[in-house]
Protein backbone atom coordinates (compact mmCIF):
# COMPACT_ATOMS: atom_id res chain seq x y z
CA UNK A 1 0.00 0.00 0.00
CA UNK A 2 1.40 3.56 -0.93
CA UNK A 3 2.11 5.17 2.23
CA UNK A 4 0.21 8.08 2.88
CA UNK A 5 3.54 9.78 4.18
CA UNK A 6 4.68 10.04 0.96
CA UNK A 7 1.90 12.56 -0.05
CA UNK A 8 2.75 15.05 2.80
CA UNK A 9 4.64 17.87 1.51
CA UNK A 10 6.97 19.89 2.92
CA UNK A 11 3.96 22.96 4.80
CA UNK A 12 6.91 25.37 4.81
CA UNK A 13 7.15 24.82 1.23
CA UNK A 14 3.30 25.04 0.76
CA UNK A 15 2.78 28.19 2.81
CA UNK A 16 5.44 29.70 0.95
CA UNK A 17 4.04 28.57 -2.15
CA UNK A 18 0.41 29.94 -1.63
CA UNK A 19 1.97 33.40 -0.83
CA UNK A 20 3.83 33.21 -3.55
CA UNK A 21 0.37 32.40 -5.96
CA UNK A 22 -1.41 35.43 -4.02
CA UNK A 23 1.06 37.69 -4.83
CA UNK A 24 1.58 36.57 -8.66
CA UNK A 25 -2.03 36.35 -9.19
CA UNK A 26 -3.75 38.63 -6.55
CA UNK A 27 -6.58 35.44 -6.08
CA UNK A 28 -6.60 33.78 -2.72
CA UNK A 29 -7.43 30.49 -3.92
CA UNK A 30 -5.82 27.19 -1.97
CA UNK A 31 -7.11 24.52 -4.37
CA UNK A 32 -3.83 23.91 -5.62
CA UNK A 33 -2.46 23.16 -1.81
CA UNK A 34 -2.05 19.56 -1.35
CA UNK A 35 -1.69 19.74 2.38
CA UNK A 36 -1.56 22.05 5.22
CA UNK A 37 -1.83 21.98 9.21
CA UNK A 38 -2.94 24.72 11.64
CA UNK A 39 -2.88 25.24 15.27
CA UNK A 40 -5.86 26.72 16.18
CA UNK A 41 -5.33 29.23 18.70
CA UNK A 42 -8.96 30.57 17.92
CA UNK A 43 -10.14 27.40 19.86
CA UNK A 44 -9.63 25.81 23.49
CA UNK A 45 -10.40 22.96 25.20
CA UNK A 46 -12.89 22.36 28.14
CA UNK A 47 -13.12 18.72 29.62
CA UNK A 48 -16.29 16.93 30.87
CA UNK A 49 -15.97 14.16 33.48
CA UNK A 50 -18.46 12.22 35.92
CA UNK A 51 -20.93 9.89 35.35
CA UNK A 52 -23.42 12.28 34.28
CA UNK A 53 -21.33 13.43 31.25
CA UNK A 54 -23.33 11.73 28.46
CA UNK A 55 -27.07 12.39 30.32
CA UNK A 56 -26.08 16.54 31.30
CA UNK A 57 -24.87 17.30 27.33
CA UNK A 58 -27.49 14.88 25.88
CA UNK A 59 -30.28 17.49 27.11
CA UNK A 60 -28.62 20.61 26.06
CA UNK A 61 -26.79 19.99 22.97
CA UNK A 62 -28.11 20.31 19.99
CA UNK A 63 -26.56 16.62 18.26
CA UNK A 64 -27.23 13.29 19.94
CA UNK A 65 -24.28 12.28 22.58
CA UNK A 66 -25.33 9.22 23.33
CA UNK A 67 -23.49 7.73 20.50
CA UNK A 68 -20.39 8.13 22.71
CA UNK A 69 -22.11 5.77 25.20
CA UNK A 70 -23.58 3.23 22.85
CA UNK A 71 -21.30 -0.52 22.39
CA UNK A 72 -18.38 -0.08 19.55
CA UNK A 73 -19.69 -1.48 16.62
CA UNK A 74 -17.62 -2.38 13.35
CA UNK A 75 -17.26 0.94 12.09
CA UNK A 76 -15.35 1.76 15.54
CA UNK A 77 -13.10 -1.52 15.42
CA UNK A 78 -9.36 -0.72 14.27
CA UNK A 79 -7.03 -3.63 13.48
CA UNK A 80 -5.22 -4.70 15.87
CA UNK A 81 -1.75 -2.30 16.24
CA UNK A 82 0.06 -1.19 19.30
CA UNK A 83 0.28 2.45 18.25
CA UNK A 84 -3.64 2.80 17.70
CA UNK A 85 -6.41 2.50 19.56
CA UNK A 86 -9.04 -1.44 19.21
CA UNK A 87 -11.80 1.22 19.53
CA UNK A 88 -12.08 4.78 18.35
CA UNK A 89 -15.35 7.10 18.41
CA UNK A 90 -15.33 9.96 15.39
CA UNK A 91 -15.85 13.60 17.07
CA UNK A 92 -19.48 14.72 16.93
CA UNK A 93 -20.17 18.79 16.27
CA UNK A 94 -22.65 20.32 18.17
CA UNK A 95 -24.53 23.44 18.95
CA UNK A 96 -25.80 25.04 22.38
CA UNK A 97 -28.63 27.29 22.21
CA UNK A 98 -30.37 29.50 23.72
CA UNK A 99 -34.05 28.73 25.40
CA UNK A 100 -35.52 30.77 22.22
CA UNK A 101 -33.15 28.16 19.41
CA UNK A 102 -30.76 31.31 18.92
CA UNK A 103 -26.96 30.05 18.51
CA UNK A 104 -24.78 30.46 21.68
CA UNK A 105 -21.45 28.16 21.10
CA UNK A 106 -20.59 25.35 19.02
CA UNK A 107 -18.47 22.23 19.97
CA UNK A 108 -16.36 19.96 18.56
CA UNK A 109 -16.84 16.57 20.87
CA UNK A 110 -14.16 13.88 21.16
CA UNK A 111 -13.78 11.15 23.56
CA UNK A 112 -10.39 9.99 24.13
CA UNK A 113 -9.38 6.55 23.74
CA UNK A 114 -9.21 4.70 27.38
CA UNK A 115 -6.85 2.64 28.04
CA UNK A 116 -8.81 -0.62 27.97
CA UNK A 117 -9.51 0.31 24.33
CA UNK A 118 -5.63 0.00 23.16
CA UNK A 119 -3.41 -2.90 23.38
CA UNK A 120 -0.13 -3.32 25.80
CA UNK A 121 3.01 -2.65 23.77
CA UNK A 122 3.61 -6.18 23.97
CA UNK A 123 0.21 -6.49 21.80
CA UNK A 124 -0.36 -9.39 24.31
CA UNK A 125 -3.86 -7.81 25.42
CA UNK A 126 -5.25 -4.57 27.04
CA UNK A 127 -4.26 -1.88 28.76
CA UNK A 128 -5.15 -0.87 32.64
CA UNK A 129 -8.72 0.96 32.83
CA UNK A 130 -9.29 3.68 35.45
CA UNK A 131 -13.08 3.56 34.64
CA UNK A 132 -13.54 7.97 34.37
CA UNK A 133 -16.03 8.91 31.92
CA UNK A 134 -14.59 12.03 29.91
CA UNK A 135 -15.64 14.02 26.83
CA UNK A 136 -13.11 16.82 25.22
CA UNK A 137 -14.84 20.05 23.87
CA UNK A 138 -12.85 22.42 21.37
CA UNK A 139 -14.94 25.67 21.79
CA UNK A 140 -13.88 29.15 20.81
CA UNK A 141 -11.39 31.05 22.57
CA UNK A 142 -12.72 34.43 22.75
CA UNK A 143 -16.11 32.76 24.83
CA UNK A 144 -13.89 30.18 26.85
CA UNK A 145 -14.94 31.62 29.95
CA UNK A 146 -18.42 32.00 29.02
CA UNK A 147 -18.57 28.81 27.96
CA UNK A 148 -17.36 26.93 31.04
CA UNK A 149 -19.52 29.10 33.30
CA UNK A 150 -22.90 28.66 31.24
CA UNK A 151 -22.46 24.86 31.29
CA UNK A 152 -22.26 24.87 34.81
CA UNK A 153 -24.54 26.79 35.48
CA UNK A 154 -27.13 24.30 33.97
CA UNK A 155 -24.96 21.68 35.94
CA UNK A 156 -27.41 22.27 39.23
CA UNK A 157 -26.75 18.03 41.18
CA UNK A 158 -25.40 16.66 37.83
CA UNK A 159 -22.46 14.67 38.62
CA UNK A 160 -20.11 16.31 35.88
CA UNK A 161 -16.66 18.23 36.29
CA UNK A 162 -16.22 21.32 33.81
CA UNK A 163 -12.71 22.19 33.51
CA UNK A 164 -10.74 24.68 31.47
CA UNK A 165 -7.82 22.95 30.22
CA UNK A 166 -7.25 25.33 27.34
CA UNK A 167 -3.07 25.04 28.97
CA UNK A 168 -2.81 21.85 28.45
CA UNK A 169 -3.97 20.90 25.26
CA UNK A 170 -4.20 22.77 21.55
CA UNK A 171 -6.79 22.36 18.81
CA UNK A 172 -4.94 21.55 15.01
CA UNK A 173 -7.19 21.07 11.93
CA UNK A 174 -5.03 19.44 8.69
CA UNK A 175 -6.97 20.78 5.30
CA UNK A 176 -5.64 21.51 1.95
CA UNK A 177 -6.78 18.69 0.20
CA UNK A 178 -10.30 17.52 -1.41
CA UNK A 179 -10.39 14.51 0.98
CA UNK A 180 -13.72 13.37 -0.72
CA UNK A 181 -12.75 13.78 -4.24
CA UNK A 182 -9.34 13.13 -4.82
CA UNK A 183 -8.05 10.75 -1.81
CA UNK A 184 -8.12 7.05 -1.92
CA UNK A 185 -10.13 4.84 0.46
CA UNK A 186 -6.28 3.38 1.41
CA UNK A 187 -5.26 6.85 2.24
CA UNK A 188 -8.08 8.00 4.30
CA UNK A 189 -8.00 4.91 6.21
CA UNK A 190 -4.52 5.17 7.23
CA UNK A 191 -5.00 8.92 7.38
CA UNK A 192 -7.47 8.16 10.31
CA UNK A 193 -5.30 6.12 12.20
CA UNK A 194 -2.82 7.85 14.80
CA UNK A 195 0.09 9.67 13.17
CA UNK A 196 -1.64 9.46 10.03
CA UNK A 197 -1.33 5.94 9.26
CA UNK A 198 0.81 4.77 12.46
CA UNK A 199 -0.04 0.91 11.30
CA UNK A 200 2.29 1.65 8.32
CA UNK A 201 4.53 4.10 8.86
CA UNK A 202 8.09 2.97 10.42
CA UNK A 203 9.01 6.22 11.37
CA UNK A 204 6.24 6.97 13.51
CA UNK A 205 5.77 3.99 15.30
CA UNK A 206 9.10 4.12 17.51
CA UNK A 207 7.96 8.14 18.67
CA UNK A 208 4.17 7.11 18.96
CA UNK A 209 5.12 4.30 21.46
CA UNK A 210 7.38 6.32 23.56
CA UNK A 211 4.23 9.03 24.26
CA UNK A 212 0.41 8.91 25.27
CA UNK A 213 -0.94 7.14 22.39
CA UNK A 214 -4.47 8.73 23.20
CA UNK A 215 -4.77 11.57 20.83
CA UNK A 216 -4.67 10.68 17.64
CA UNK A 217 -6.35 12.82 13.62
CA UNK A 218 -10.13 12.27 12.92
CA UNK A 219 -11.89 12.96 10.02
CA UNK A 220 -13.54 16.37 10.45
CA UNK A 221 -17.18 15.76 11.30
CA UNK A 222 -18.53 18.47 9.17
CA UNK A 223 -17.46 17.88 5.92
CA UNK A 224 -14.68 15.57 4.50
CA UNK A 225 -13.65 18.34 2.44
CA UNK A 226 -12.40 20.14 5.37
CA UNK A 227 -9.66 17.73 5.91
CA UNK A 228 -8.80 16.46 9.39
CA UNK A 229 -9.33 17.69 12.97
CA UNK A 230 -7.72 16.82 16.15
CA UNK A 231 -7.26 17.80 20.28
CA UNK A 232 -3.17 17.43 21.02
CA UNK A 233 -1.36 17.92 24.03
CA UNK A 234 0.52 21.33 24.21
CA UNK A 235 3.57 19.80 24.65
CA UNK A 236 4.59 18.70 21.81
CA UNK A 237 3.84 18.66 17.75
CA UNK A 238 0.76 16.42 16.38
CA UNK A 239 2.14 13.49 14.59
CA UNK A 240 3.86 14.00 11.00
CA UNK A 241 3.41 17.99 11.52
CA UNK A 242 6.75 19.30 12.86
CA UNK A 243 8.08 22.27 15.00
CA UNK A 244 7.87 25.78 13.11
CA UNK A 245 6.28 23.85 9.65
CA UNK A 246 2.92 24.69 9.96
CA UNK A 247 0.73 27.31 8.28
CA UNK A 248 -0.99 30.46 9.80
CA UNK A 249 -4.60 29.70 10.67
CA UNK A 250 -5.78 32.30 8.74
CA UNK A 251 -5.23 30.18 5.82
CA UNK A 252 -7.91 28.16 7.56
CA UNK A 253 -10.07 30.25 7.57
CA UNK A 254 -9.68 30.88 4.09
CA UNK A 255 -10.44 27.53 3.32
CA UNK A 256 -13.54 27.47 5.30
CA UNK A 257 -14.57 30.71 3.51
CA UNK A 258 -14.14 29.12 0.51
CA UNK A 259 -16.09 25.92 1.28
CA UNK A 260 -18.95 28.29 3.10
CA UNK A 261 -18.96 27.41 6.93
CA UNK A 262 -18.72 29.47 9.93
CA UNK A 263 -16.95 28.50 12.80
CA UNK A 264 -17.32 29.96 16.55
CA UNK A 265 -19.76 32.72 18.44
CA UNK A 266 -18.23 35.52 16.16
CA UNK A 267 -19.23 34.35 13.02
CA UNK A 268 -22.52 32.64 13.80
CA UNK A 269 -23.17 35.62 15.93
CA UNK A 270 -24.21 34.57 19.22
CA UNK A 271 -27.76 35.17 20.60
CA UNK A 272 -28.67 36.06 17.54
CA UNK A 273 -28.35 33.43 14.43
CA UNK A 274 -30.72 30.97 13.56
CA UNK A 275 -28.68 27.50 13.31
CA UNK A 276 -30.42 26.68 10.27
CA UNK A 277 -29.61 29.34 8.32
CA UNK A 278 -25.90 29.49 9.08
CA UNK A 279 -26.33 25.67 7.57
CA UNK A 280 -25.63 23.65 10.92
CA UNK A 281 -28.41 20.72 9.82
CA UNK A 282 -25.63 20.33 6.87
CA UNK A 283 -22.46 20.46 8.78
CA UNK A 284 -24.01 17.18 11.21
CA UNK A 285 -24.75 19.54 14.14
CA UNK A 286 -28.35 19.21 14.32
CA UNK A 287 -30.30 15.43 15.07
CA UNK A 288 -33.57 15.73 14.59
CA UNK A 289 -34.88 12.51 16.06
CA UNK A 290 -32.95 12.33 19.55
CA UNK A 291 -35.74 14.50 22.19
CA UNK A 292 -36.12 17.45 23.82
CA UNK A 293 -32.78 19.78 24.32
CA UNK A 294 -32.60 23.73 25.00
CA UNK A 295 -34.08 25.67 21.88
CA UNK A 296 -35.32 22.76 20.17
CA UNK A 297 -38.45 23.86 19.55
CA UNK A 298 -37.84 26.58 17.08
CA UNK A 299 -35.14 24.29 15.25
CA UNK A 300 -37.65 21.35 14.67
CA UNK A 301 -40.67 23.42 13.22
CA UNK A 302 -38.61 25.97 11.14
CA UNK A 303 -37.22 21.76 9.46
CA UNK A 304 -40.08 20.42 9.40
CA UNK A 305 -41.96 24.00 7.31
CA UNK A 306 -39.04 23.17 5.67
CA UNK A 307 -38.98 27.18 3.83
CA UNK A 308 -35.21 28.80 4.84
CA UNK A 309 -35.43 32.13 3.05
CA UNK A 310 -31.95 33.08 4.18
CA UNK A 311 -28.59 31.11 4.25
CA UNK A 312 -25.05 31.16 4.39
CA UNK A 313 -22.94 31.75 1.31
CA UNK A 314 -19.36 32.22 0.05
CA UNK A 315 -18.44 35.17 -1.21
CA UNK A 316 -16.07 37.05 -3.44
CA UNK A 317 -15.62 40.51 -4.03
CA UNK A 318 -14.30 42.17 -7.19
CA UNK A 319 -14.45 45.26 -8.62
CA UNK A 320 -15.70 46.76 -11.95
CA UNK A 321 -12.35 45.42 -13.61
CA UNK A 322 -12.15 42.08 -12.28
CA UNK A 323 -9.72 42.75 -9.57
CA UNK A 324 -10.13 41.09 -6.17
CA UNK A 325 -10.97 43.91 -3.32
CA UNK A 326 -11.84 43.91 0.32
CA UNK A 327 -14.85 44.36 2.30
CA UNK A 328 -15.81 44.75 5.83
CA UNK A 329 -17.91 42.35 7.64
CA UNK A 330 -21.49 43.94 8.74
CA UNK A 331 -21.28 45.82 4.96
CA UNK A 332 -24.73 45.64 3.82
CA UNK A 333 -25.35 43.75 0.41
CA UNK A 334 -27.85 45.08 -2.14
CA UNK A 335 -29.39 43.88 -5.38
CA UNK A 336 -28.38 46.71 -7.89
CA UNK A 337 -30.89 46.26 -10.21
CA UNK A 338 -34.31 46.96 -7.49
CA UNK A 339 -31.82 48.71 -5.28
CA UNK A 340 -33.54 46.14 -2.35
CA UNK A 341 -30.95 45.25 0.47
CA UNK A 342 -30.84 40.90 0.30
CA UNK A 343 -28.38 40.39 3.20
CA UNK A 344 -25.21 40.94 5.00
CA UNK A 345 -21.63 40.35 5.43
CA UNK A 346 -20.95 37.99 8.09
CA UNK A 347 -16.97 37.60 7.99
CA UNK A 348 -14.01 38.75 5.57
CA UNK A 349 -10.57 37.82 4.72
CA UNK A 350 -9.23 39.80 2.07
CA UNK A 351 -11.16 39.60 -0.96
CA UNK A 352 -13.34 36.44 0.39
CA UNK A 353 -15.93 36.74 2.84
CA UNK A 354 -19.51 34.67 4.26
CA UNK A 355 -22.66 36.69 3.93
CA UNK A 356 -26.47 36.16 5.25
CA UNK A 357 -28.47 35.97 2.45
CA UNK A 358 -31.97 35.99 0.83
CA UNK A 359 -31.70 32.86 -1.60
CA UNK A 360 -34.34 33.88 -4.30
CA UNK A 361 -31.74 37.02 -4.87
CA UNK A 362 -28.48 35.97 -4.35
CA UNK A 363 -28.45 33.28 -6.57
CA UNK A 364 -30.46 34.50 -9.57
CA UNK A 365 -28.35 34.40 -12.59
CA UNK A 366 -29.49 38.30 -13.52
CA UNK A 367 -28.89 39.32 -9.83
CA UNK A 368 -26.09 41.98 -10.02
CA UNK A 369 -24.90 42.35 -6.29
CA UNK A 370 -23.04 44.91 -4.44
CA UNK A 371 -22.05 46.43 -1.68
CA UNK A 372 -23.84 49.91 -0.15
CA UNK A 373 -21.28 52.73 0.30
CA UNK A 374 -18.84 50.82 -2.69
CA UNK A 375 -21.45 50.18 -5.31
CA UNK A 376 -18.89 50.06 -8.06
CA UNK A 377 -17.76 46.77 -6.53
CA UNK A 378 -19.50 43.68 -7.32
CA UNK A 379 -20.51 40.58 -5.04
CA UNK A 380 -20.42 36.98 -6.23
CA UNK A 381 -21.97 34.85 -4.36
CA UNK A 382 -20.80 31.05 -4.45
CA UNK A 383 -23.30 28.13 -3.96
CA UNK A 384 -21.07 25.43 -2.15
CA UNK A 385 -21.03 21.95 -3.70
CA UNK A 386 -21.52 20.12 -0.75
CA UNK A 387 -25.18 21.75 -0.42
CA UNK A 388 -28.25 19.06 -0.92
CA UNK A 389 -30.48 19.62 -3.85
CA UNK A 390 -33.05 20.17 -1.55
CA UNK A 391 -32.27 23.66 -0.24
CA UNK A 392 -33.22 24.80 -3.16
Amino acid sequence: MHQFKSHLWSLKSIASSYLTLRRNHHQHDLNNVRLMASQLKTRSVVRFSGPDTIKFLQGLLSNDVRRFDESPGEKTLNPAMPNMPVITVPPMYAALLTPQGRFLYDLFLYMPTKPEEKLNKTRSGRGSNDGELELLADVDTQVLDEVVQTFKRYRLRAKVDIENIAQDFSCWQCYGINYSHESSAAEELDTASIGWGAGIDKSTMSASQGNDIRWQWFKDPRLDCLGYRGIFPSSSEPPLVEADKETDEKNYLLWRLEKGVAEGSTEIPKGEAIPLEYNLEGLNAISFDKGCYVGQELIARTHHRGVIRKRLLPLKFLDDKGKEQKVAPGSEILDASSGKKIGTVTTSLGCRGLGLLRLADALKKSSLLTILGQEDLKVEAVKPDWWPPEWF
